[in-house]
């Protein structure tokens, strides 16, 4: 039996959560740039000091926040996905993908912490380089609260699109079709996978990964207004063209 969570363990859980709020205002008003510990003490009534206890430092406090904020798109993608059927792997994609792009869109500046430019100390995706202080090597980042969420962010892409394989497998290159250089990066990460898969998976996974994604940072950071005012039918027209490069064009459906 769980032991009963303590007055003081609330208190301390209600007093992150509102700090956690109040750095997302701060980001939403003012960026990255107008995001301080003293800003955030001040806003919330806290001393410096007092703030310190529960975050010792900005760097710290963004990791946190940008974990929370790859749970809530996660939950979105999550909740949107299951209102359809667990058999329809399709379906699901296609609606992950365009809550996703809504997400994004909806939110800007969190958008922009996530996956935009890179925050000095902060390592937001799995495996990412984190710089260590006086000009050291950087790390690899393979656990923290960032590591954790955007594990999870992926799994959801990457479960469905292991599960269309599974179920009915697409046209995917062989192992010695993958030119070395690729192949023994995607081997290493095939060996960290709870599954095993053909590499091929992996590829076509990275190539739909990075179709889906460019299409939306794009549109989020306003890099296809030279051609198009309204981005959803270019959205659209990859969303057919992943259907078809997974093997199931039958999957794709207007929204």
């Amino acid at each position: 039996m769980a032991e009963p969570i303590s007055r003081r363990d609330r208190l301390r859980a209600a007093t992150v959560q509102e700090i956690k709020q109040a750095a997302r205002r701060a980001l939403v008003e003012q960026g990255t740039g107008g995001l301080s510990l003293r800003g955030v003490a001040r806003d919330l009534g806290l001393t410096a000091p007092a703030l310190y206890r529960y975050f010792p430092s900005r760097e710290v406090l963004l990791e946190h926040l940008i974990a929370d904020i790859y749970d809530e798109a996660c939950a979105e993608m999550t909740a949107a996905a299951d209102t359809l059927p667990a058999d329809d792997l399709g379906g699901r994609l296609l609606t992950a993908s365009r809550t996703f792009r809504r997400w994004a869109l909806a939110h800007p500046p969190e958008f922009a912490l996530l996956f935009g430019s890179p925050i000095d100390g902060v390592s937001r995706a799995p495996g990412a380089d984190a710089p260590e202080p006086d000009g050291a090597a950087p790390r690899t980042v393979t656990e923290g609260p960032v590591h954790e969420a955007g594990q999870r962010f992926g799994a959801i892409f990457a479960g469905l699109v292991a599960g269309l394989y599974v179920a009915r497998p697409f046209p995917v290159p062989a192992d010695d079709e993958i030119e070395t250089p690729l192949r023994e990066q995607l081997e290493a990460w095939c060996d960290r996978l709870p599954v095993p898969l053909p590499l091929g998976v992996m590829q076509v996974f990275l190539s739909c990964w990075i179709r889906l994604y460019g299409s939306v940072c794009m549109e989020a950071f306003g890099h296809l207004r030279f051609a198009v005012q309204d981005a959803e039918p270019i959205f659209e027209a990859e969303l057919r063209s992943l259907a078809d490069l997974l093997g199931h064009p039958d999957a794709y459906r207007r929204p």
